[in-house]
């Protein structure tokens, strides 16, 4: 039995009420854990794309990809896990600075390549995009400042290749 790892489906649905729930469920019922999910409009109107990553052995996930396909929903399932893919993350992080705190925490900002979107008298928040590594990292580096709040969308990644992820059945 292979070890658990985090697997990145990306999945084009049907723009209907209920389908992230139906999702949701799906993986739930089967016992695993989604580390993210997100979803958005997709360059189709009346789809949505939905980019789930979730912990489990390859087996599983597999198995959880042939239970994706049995809802009606569902238009296609790609899994980016061990394929040529982009993945990035937001997160935007508060974080308490005096004035004389704000020159460090810009310039540690600007090393990693983020932005600060707002400052007021007390803190700054910035807005960071890039692998999850990345966040971690930056986090990591700016631990020594008080973060009130962050905000993580989790993982969105598109197949690298030239083809769509539209795989799987056709729509009609």
């Amino acid at each position: 039995m292979s070890a658990p790892q985090v697997h990145t489906l990306v999945t084009m649905v049907a723009d209907h009420p209920g389908v992230l729930s139906r999702v949701a469920s799906l993986f739930r019922r089967r016992g695993f854990n989604i580390a993210s999910l997100a979803v958005g409009h997709s360059e189709e109107p009346g789809y949505s794309r939905m980019t789930i990553a979730v912990e489990g052995s390859a087996a599983d996930v597999k198995q959880c990809e042939k239970q994706l396909y049995k809802l009606v929903e569902v238009v296609s399932v790609r899994n980016l896990t061990t394929g040529a893919a982009v993945a990035r993350e937001l997160a935007m992080i508060k974080v308490r600075v005096s004035a004389g705190e704000r020159p460090g925490l810009a310039e540690v900002t600007d090393i990693f390549r983020g932005e600060i979107v707002d400052v007021s008298k007390t803190s700054m928040i910035v807005q960071m995009t890039g692998g999850q590594a990345k966040i971690d990292r930056f986090l990591d580096v700016i631990s020594e400042y008080q973060i009130e709040e962050i905000s993580r969308t989790g993982v969105v990644a598109m197949a690298r290749d030239g083809a769509a992820s539209r795989n799987g059945r056709a729509r009609g």
